[in-house]
Parts: C-alpha cells; structure tokens; sequence
C-alpha cells in the first residue's frame, strides 16, 4: 500500500488520482495494512562475519544501538560471547546501555549448543542483571551432518543439553537451525520438537547459504507451522536469510506476509560471504508497503555509521541509501521536480521521479548539472546554493555552467561549479 503522506505526516489530498497503485490491483490480493512483525539487527553479530568487515570501537556500537532504538527495532544480536574477551567486553557494555537507558529493545547473543559458549553468556547476563536470550546454533542439513559426522541423534543430544543448560540459569532461548532450507522434514520435525519439550521459546529458521527462494520459503514455513500446532506450544518463529542468490530481501518479505513473528537482517546487508538480508531494505519495504508506521528517518545516519566505521559497502547506486538514489542531473528528470517545487509541494517534488520518498529515510532530492542537463537544472542549483547577482550576471554565469556541462562526459562537481562561477564573476569585475 503506497504511502500518503510525507515524512512530516501531512496527507496529500490527491493521492489517488496522482499515484495508480498495480501493487493494490489486479488477482492478487494485497498485503494487510498493518503487521504485527518484529526486527531482529544482526549487524553486530553476523554482519560482522564478513570477511571484509571492521569490528568497530564500542562507542560506534553504542552509537548504532542508540539508533536501533530510535528505529523501532525490537531486537539486537550482541555478538558472540564464547568468542573472546573483547566480545564479551563489548557485550556487557551493550547490555549495560540497554538496562541503563531502559530501552524497549531486547537482547539475544548467538551461542553454539556447547557449554563454552553459554557459560560466558550466563556469567554477562549476571553481572549486568538482565535477561539476554541465547539463541542456540547448530546445523540441520543433511550436507551439514555428512560434513560434521553427526546423526540426528546427536543433534538433538547437543541441542537439549544446551538449551537445559541456558534455561536453568534463567535464559531465554531461541533454537537456531543452521541450513534450514536444505534439511529434511522429518529432520526439522524431531528438532524443533525436541527444543521445544526442552524449554525453548522461540525456533528460528536460517537460510544460511542463500539457498531457498521465495517460494520455498512459502513452502517451508507452512510445513513449520504445523510442526508448531502439532506440539500445542505457543512458540514464535523467527526468519534469518542470506543474500547469495540475490533473494534475500524477497525471501524476507516472503517470510513476513507468510506469518513469521520475527525477521533477521543487517545494515547494508554486510555478513557472511556475499551478505545477510538487508535489515534496511526490509525496513523501507514494509514501510511504503503500509505494513509498518516506524520513523525511519534516522535510517541513514545508521547505515552511514556501518559504511564508515565497519567498512561496510555503499556503493552510488545502492537502494536508497546510495548516493545516487535521490541524485539526477537529467533535464527531464529535473525539470519535474522542479515543476513540483515551484507548486510549494514538497510531497509532489518528493515522488514525481521517485517510487521511494527520500524525505521518508532521512535523505532529499538532489539536482546536479551534467551533460544531459538542461538550463532549469543550472539557474535551480545556482538558487538552491545560494549564487548571488544580478539577474544579467547569473544569466551569464548560468550560459557558461551549461555550455561547460555539455562539453563534459560526466556531472560537474560542486568544486567544478564553484570555480566556474568565480572565474564568471572575476571576468565580470575586471571588464
């Protein structure tokens, strides 16, 4: 369901005659206007898996903790505790921050089903005094088990024992089946029943290799569902993805309009490999979709923080949070936009040339002056900095950036312009 207002709230009162939504039309039936869905960040934990990823200073962690509460985020993944001092550092400092401040948001840290990965965490949710949720991991796919040497049965051994272990000093816990996607069903069924029978609340099903598609996931979650009316538990499903097929948002989006309570992601998609499902794609998606009401105009003061202190990639045209997102130097392009300004609409200007308000996730339309300018592009960026003069000396400073432009094989940058502009105006004096 498209969006009818700006991020100021402010309806627009011809949004139905402005914008015809195929996403609302035709056969297939649309998606509820509002979803009770939870968001889990991952970026501290799996996103930091990546290969090319900086491990950022506690300060930035605070910093990007601070912002998933102002996002409405329900839910972080710490890190690993078992995996170090400096991990398990940084986990009580978070979890201090979270008890200080009285967050809403909930903590969970990633544990294998072995004792040297629990304990650490037991001893963290002690010493701060919280409940942090331990979400158990251990693989489920046939390939997993020939790989390891493992049989079910051992599994579910390792399994039970971990999640007693967690429960019995007072922790919350999630059973994680790694590789989901490729596992058999009478596999998952013994699973996820067992970790059930031994006091696990939640059950997460992982995408791990990137594998499922979005049917697959359809598939795969109504057989899940039965296995959880089968134990009469009130159990809540989790969805947790990766991106190597490409699908990790699609397969996201699959899992939330297919009933999960809870879905996984991470800033810019960084993790494991080629990446997890990108928490702010999922994020934006569900927005102008109308399935959620968060403010999302610190998304980019976020995903800013992991592109500069965890190396995270941004590349110019990355959706919406790319540089080139909400960037044009097209006379067409421009010219509506403009057109639009000029009305006083800024919900107009915000979507004549984009299925995505920028205003929404904390960016704005931006006009530049290349080649495939036209004149209005010019005398608006001209305006828009601020150019003073007089009406002849901006005309004449307006022929020259547009002459230039068009001599050029790419955009003029502002550094360009503004040496352009001074040797106009110096030009100018001395005659």
């Amino acid at each position: 369901m498209t969006q009818n207002s700006d991020h100021t709230g402010q309806p627009h009162p011809d949004i139905a005659s402005l914008i015809y939504d195929w996403n609302e039309a035709g056969n297939d039936s649309a998606p509820p206007e509002t979803l009770n869905i939870h968001f889990v960040d991952e970026t501290l934990r799996d996103g930091l898996q990546s290969p090319s990823i900086k491990d950022p200073d506690i300060d930035q962690k605070i910093k990007m903790l601070h912002l998933m509460e102002k996002l409405g985020v329900h839910c972080v993944d710490l890190g690993l505790p078992g995996s170090g001092p400096r991990a398990a550092d940084d986990i009580t400092r978070l979890a201090k921050e979270i008890k200080d401040n009285n967050f809403k948001i909930k903590a969970y840290c990633a544990v294998r089903t072995h004792p040297a990965d629990i304990k650490p965490l037991i001893d963290i949710s002690q010493k701060v005094g919280m409940p942090i949720a331990a979400a158990a991991f251990i693989g489920s796919s046939p390939i997993r088990q020939f790989a390891e040497g493992w049989s079910v049965d051992d599994i579910i051994q390792k399994s039970t024992d971990a999640i007693k272990l967690a429960v019995d000093n007072g922790l919350p816990v999630m059973y994680v089946t790694e590789d989901t996607t490729r596992a058999k069903p009478d596999d998952i069924r013994a699973l996820y029943k067992s970790a059930i029978d031994s006091g696990a609340e939640r059950i997460c099903i992982c995408d791990t290799c990137g594998y499922v598609t979005p049917t697959g996931v359809r598939n795969l979650l109504a057989f899940i569902r039965e296995i959880v009316a089968e134990t009469g538990s009130d159990i809540h499903i989790d969805w947790h993805g990766h991106n190597d097929r490409g699908l990790g948002l699609a397969n996201s989006l699959a899992a939330v309009y297919a009933g999960v309570h809870r879905v996984h992601g991470t800033m810019l998609g960084i993790g494991e490999r080629v990446g997890n499902a990108s928490l702010d794609q999922i994020l934006v998606n569900l927005k102008l979709n109308g399935a959620i009401d968060n403010d999302l105009t610190a998304l980019a003061e976020y995903c800013e923080l992991v592109h500069e202190h965890c190396h995270g990639p941004l590349p110019p045209n990355y959706p919406v949070m790319g540089a080139d997102a909400f960037r044009t130097a097209t006379g067409v392009h421009a010219a509506a936009i403009i057109k639009a300004e000029k009305k006083g609409d800024h919900w107009l200007a915000d979507r004549v040339y984009s299925g995505v308000p920028a205003g929404d996730f904390g960016k704005e339309q931006v006009i530049e002056i290349g080649f495939m300018s036209g004149l209005s592009n010019v005398k608006y960026w001209l305006q828009k900095h601020g150019i003073d003069g007089t009406e002849e000396e901006l005309a004449k400073i307006a022929e020259e950036l547009f002459a230039v432009a068009k001599s050029k094989q790419e955009n003029l940058s502002d550094s360009e312009i503004h040496e352009i502009i001074d040797k106009c105006k110096s030009k100018a004096l001395s005659s």
